[in-house]
């Protein structure tokens, strides 16, 4: 009986760790694997322990050009849907205009569309266009899936936002310049940082609409693929597992920035 009331207890919490443990195995996996010597040319069983392939993560080639490539990629979609999703965010929030209520349900396609179809799409319009499918054609069709993310997250952030703390900064006799840098745009925050987190792991992380508007240029989530039929080196796990630790650092990093702030408040 008093395991049973202890259980009862602490059964979400259980259940809340069974379903982080569920989640992080695969992370925990390849930062396993990623300390491995394999003996032949795939990394799917342990051999041997060996810290090799972290003493030169770029000891394949092409394999750091790709992950540079997808970086830069990764980056300026995430600055160019951060931008654009913004402006449009609020628009849709703070302004009447026709075609609103269509603009809002379109804004939201993307997002339900499947990534195939959309590949597709943007092919045909780039091949109709003459464009040469490269660096450019990739940025373009990142920028316009990240674009509904970012739109939605600003968008619930400008629906939260008090009109009357805009409004006594124009008391104050603040201009319309300012009120936006200091009051509007800070309180915005929270949602463009995560329309643009958002936007930039989904951008570095897209395989199908790559695939299909890449042409000769070869991004790191394509070179993972393409790894994988000749066999998985061990530094593809390597980087798997810096950008996993880079990741959990700057959560850990947000989540005391933000302890910090509650407790000054």
């Amino acid at each position: 009986m008093p395991f049973v009331t202890w259980l009862k207890r602490h059964l979400v919490v259980i259940a809340g760790l069974l379903t982080l443990s569920y989640l992080l195995l695969p992370n925990i996996i390849v930062t396993v694997f990623s300390f491995n010597k394999p003996k032949g040319r795939f990394n799917y069983e342990w051999q041997q322990f060996s810290t090799d392939a972290w003493k030169d993560p770029c000891g394949v080639a092409d394999m750091c050009g790709s992950l540079s490539l997808s970086l830069q990629i990764a980056v300026w979609a995430t600055i160019g849907a951060s931008i654009l999703g913004t402006m449009i965010a609020f628009a849709l929030v703070r302004y009447r205009f026709r075609a609103r209520g269509a603009v809002n349900s379109l804004i939201f396609l993307p997002m339900a569309m499947p990534e195939v179809v959309m590949a597709a799409s943007l092919l045909t319009l780039f091949l109709n266009m003459g464009a040469q499918l490269g660096f450019m054609t990739i940025l373009i069709a990142h920028i316009m899936f990240c674009l509904s993310f970012v739109v939605t997250a600003v968008k619930a952030r400008v629906m939260s936002m008090d009109p009357r703390l805009e409004e006594a900064a124009r008391d104050l006799y603040a201009g319309p310049a300012q009120t936006f840098l200091r009051v509007t745009l800070p309180i915005a925050a929270p949602g463009i940082a995560a329309g643009a987190l958002l936007s930039f792991a989904l951008s570095f992380d897209d395989f199908i609409i790559t695939n299909f508007n890449a042409g000769s240029t070869v991004t790191f989530p394509m070179f993972v693929w393409g790894s994988a039929q000749r066999g998985t080196p061990v530094q593809i796990n390597v980087i798997g597992t810096a950008m996993f630790l880079v990741a959990v650092l700057f959560v850990l990093v947000s989540m005391l920035i933000t302890n910090r702030r509650s407790q000054k408040a």
